[in-house]
C-alpha cells in the first residue's frame, strides 16, 4: 500500500457511473478514494451534455467543486465552473447539464434513491442556497 496517490484530471480513466445499481446514461466517473461499502470518499464524474442525475437524498454531507462546464440543480441555482457546493444530510435534489461538466465530489455518507420520480417533479425541494460569492 501507498501512502499517497496523485490523480490528474487529465489522464483519468472513467467508467459509466452505477452507483445506485444501474448505469446512468451520459455519466461516468473515476473513483480515487470513494469506497463502495462506507460509501465516503472522493470521485470525479463526467456529465455528458443532456445528462440528468436520479433524484436522491443525502444520509451525510456531500461537497462538490465544479471543475468544468455547468450543472443546473432542481431548484434552478446553476453551479458554474470554480463553484464549490455543500448539500447537508436530509437534503433533497436532482441534477442535469445543458453543456456537459465534471466534478469532483467529496461523499461521507450513501445516498438514497427517491423512488416516486413523478411526485419528486411535481414537488422540487426547495433547498436554502446561500451563495458567498455576490
Amino acid at each position: 500500500m501507498t501512502d499517497k496517490k496523485i490523480t490528474n484530471k487529465d489522464s483519468l480513466n472513467f467508467k459509466p457511473f452505477n452507483r445506485y445499481g444501474k448505469v446512468i446514461p451520459g455519466m461516468s466517473w473515476h473513483k480515487i478514494s470513494y469506497d463502495d461499502n462506507t460509501h465516503k470518499g472522493s470521485y470525479i464524474s463526467k456529465l455528458e451534455p443532456g445528462t440528468k442525475t436520479i433524484p436522491h437524498r443525502h444520509t451525510g454531507n456531500e461537497e462538490f467543486y465544479i471543475i468544468d462546464g455547468e450543472l443546473i440543480d432542481s431548484d434552478g441555482t446553476v453551479f458554474k465552473k470554480g463553484d464549490f457546493v455543500s448539500f447537508e444530510p436530509g437534503s433533497e435534489h436532482s441534477s442535469h447539464t445543458k453543456t456537459g461538466c465534471m466534478i469532483l465530489t467529496f461523499m461521507a455518507g450513501k445516498n438514497e434513491i427517491i423512488s416516486d420520480i413523478d411526485k419528486y417533479h411535481e414537488n422540487l425541494p426547495s433547498c436554502k442556497t446561500s451563495r458567498y460569492d455576490e
